[in-house]
């Protein structure tokens, strides 16, 4: 049997510090240098972009029941992986401002209250890690190395994310009609404790999401408000 994973335990907190030190450091050295940057901007595209397919070889790897809700990649964060890679490789402001507002306010969750059942060493806990701090990481290089900021005002960028975060939310909860899965986690809340857990029963648990998340995607935009002013 493969070892369970436990929330907030000292396996848990030690990878979130370690993850967290690395990312910080990806961007200390992407502003020494435009080389830097190119190489550090091109590890992320790649961490992204593979981790699909990566996820997917470490799933396979597991004697444990499968479910398609590991192998098909229509969990928000895994969107936001392939958004993330995307905005590097193609500079596209929609895609960033995506990857900036989801990776901060929905992937940063998930690394506190991972949904994953599965410990370290098994390879889907590498991953899930890998491909978690990866989105976040260029969530904090998009603006702090490559200079995005959000359209102005200052309320439209999140507002626009907002919008495309409810046609996920839809599209997630058509599938999970269909397939008896549960992305977006639009079905019920995750197996291990999560913040859904605190915002009462499905299906008023989806309104109070898409409440928080526009709190959220508002609060994120206010640190550029001062920096569009002349």
């Amino acid at each position: 049997m493969p070892n369970a994973f436990h929330p907030f335990s000292a396996e848990h907190l030690f990878t979130v510090l370690t993850g967290s030190l690395v990312v910080a450091g990806l961007i200390g050295v992407a502003k020494t240098g435009e080389k830097n940057r190119y190489r550090v901007a091109a590890f992320l595209a790649f961490l992204n972009l593979s981790a699909y397919p990566l996820s997917q070889a470490a799933w396979m790897m597991l004697d444990a029941p499968k479910s398609l809700d590991n192998f098909l990649p229509l969990h928000l964060c895994d969107v936001a992986s392939i958004t993330a890679g995307f905005a590097l490789v193609t500079r596209r402001h929609l895609l960033a401002t995506l990857t900036y507002f989801w990776g901060l306010a929905a992937t940063i969750q998930a690394l506190l209250t991972p949904a994953i059942g599965v410990g370290f060493p098994e390879a889907p806990f590498v991953m899930f890690f890998v491909q978690h701090f990866a989105i976040v990481a260029v969530a904090l290089f998009l603006p702090i190395v490559d200079g995005w900021r959000p359209k102005s005002p200052w309320w439209r960028s999140p507002v626009e994310v907002y919008g495309w975060s409810i046609i996920y939310l839809i599209f997630a909860m058509i599938i999970n009609r269909f397939l008896g899965t549960n992305f977006g986690f639009a079905a019920h809340p995750p197996e291990n404790p999560s913040l859904i857990d605190h915002l009462g029963p499905w299906p008023w648990y989806l309104g109070a999401m898409l409440i928080l998340a526009l709190i959220l995607y508002l609060l994120l935009a206010l640190p550029f408000v001062r920096s569009r002013k002349p």
